[in-house]
């Protein structure tokens, strides 16, 4: 019982710590919503549940994995999809010591990236993959303990 309330309750502040402020000033303009990309690329949210629930079938601890991806992304200066970042000098969050042992999922984001790509190229960003991603496995994590 406890473990389920700890659970929803970092639920919550990841998808908190993801959402735009109220005021803020926002300089990619209205902020990632459910249907933001429905005439940009109206399967992205599909295509990213699609593959979602392959990823969370194929392993249900990338369920968390991308959960905490998220938080990581966001936590500092918000939102940026710079996790997803490959250093060459080995500086950057994805390296930053000793979250990158632990840190899954970059995988899984470059492959719903793909496939998104795939249907509309240049189009839906890295870090708004990872939000989606990270909501839809939340959900189906979920949805499988019912």
């Amino acid at each position: 019982m406890a473990l389920d309330v700890l659970l929803r309750l970092l639920i919550l502040a990841a998808v908190a710590s993801a959402m735009p402020m109220p005021g803020a000033a926002d300089p990619a303009g209205a902020g990632l919503a459910i249907g933001f990309y429905d005439k940009t690329c109206p399967k992205a949210e599909e295509l990213v549940l699609e593959e979602m629930r392959d990823i969370v079938h194929e392993d249900r601890t990338l369920g968390p994995a991308l959960l905490r991806l998220l938080f990581h992304d966001c936590f500092v200066r918000g939102c940026d999809g710079s996790i997803m970042l490959k250093s060459r000098s080995k500086k950057g969050e994805r390296d930053a010591k000793p979250m990158s042992y632990s840190l899954r999922g970059f995988h899984e984001v470059e492959r719903i990236k793909a496939k998104l790509e795939d249907e509309c190229p240049l189009t839906v960003s890295c870090a708004d993959i990872i939000i989606m991603a990270a909501r839809d496995a939340v959900y189906l994590v979920i949805q499988a303990d019912r």
